[in-house]
């Protein structure tokens, strides 16, 4: 089951990222959930380019080969550095706004969801930065994640992720977790956004450790290697078929 294109009025990172594209600033985009305090993303940090971006980002984007897709672009800043590597690639998002926003930057961009079975184009590498696999929304929905990559990416081909491990959120001094198994796996979370007027639905977001990634990857035949850990209970995943 594939998600609704966002709609203006409903998505206010892609307002956001709009603004701060037509005016070279944007006030913060505030970020909300049950689980956490409220936060903010700077807008700015959308925008970055290479030497900006956090190490992993920079080791998934040198990784990637052939031709490449972007899911969930945002501002396209990483297809933009794929592009300046000589890299063909195709960004995909949900939202109009960013995708107008990544066209209007050079960037071959889709309006489409990853779900969509009507996209149908072949790739050799998946990219999936800033905890892109969170579309995915809940760990029983890996089976059909991992199904739809196999119906794009062409053979040999791989896709590569950075998440985290939210276990830190939930552990004592002593080390102890306090966890509720019963409450399901501690990685989902819940999100929505507000961008000055503009307040976007609550949707689910996730966040998988390692070890989870790597069962649900050997289930569905890809083998899984960590290429690095991040500073703070992040890494960076290679997904080969």
């Amino acid at each position: 089951m594939f998600a609704d294109m966002l709609e203006k009025d409903k998505d206010p990172m892609g307002q956001a990222i709009a603004e701060f594209h037509k005016k070279g600033r944007a006030v913060k985009l505030r970020v909300f959930s049950s689980m956490f305090y409220e936060d903010n993303i700077p807008v700015a940090t959308l925008f970055r380019e290479f030497d900006g971006m956090p190490r992993l980002e920079q080791e998934m984007l040198k990784r990637a080969e052939g031709r490449v897709l972007d899911v969930g672009a945002g501002s396209g800043c990483h297809s933009l550095e794929l592009m300046k590597m000589g890299k063909e690639t195709v960004a995909i998002d949900i939202s109009e706004l960013s995708v107008e926003v990544m066209k209007d930057r050079g960037v071959d961009a889709r309006c489409v969801d990853f779900f969509d079975e009507r996209f149908c184009e072949q790739f050799d590498t998946i990219i999936m930065a800033m905890n892109g696999i969170g579309i995915v929304g809940r760990v029983e929905r890996l089976p059909e994640f991992f199904k739809r990559a196999k119906q794009l990416l062409n053979a040999g081909g791989c896709i590569l992720l950075d998440s985290s491990d939210l276990r830190y959120v939930f552990e004592n001094e002593d080390g102890s977790l306090d966890i509720d198994l019963a409450a399901g796996y501690y990685g989902e979370v819940d999100y929505a956004m507000k961008y000055r007027t503009v307040q976007g639905d609550s949707f689910d977001w996730l966040y998988i450790d390692f070890a989870t990634l790597q069962m649900y990857a050997n289930e569905s035949g890809f083998e899984c290697e960590k290429v690095a850990d991040g500073d703070h209970y992040d890494y960076l995943a290679c997904l080969r078929m």
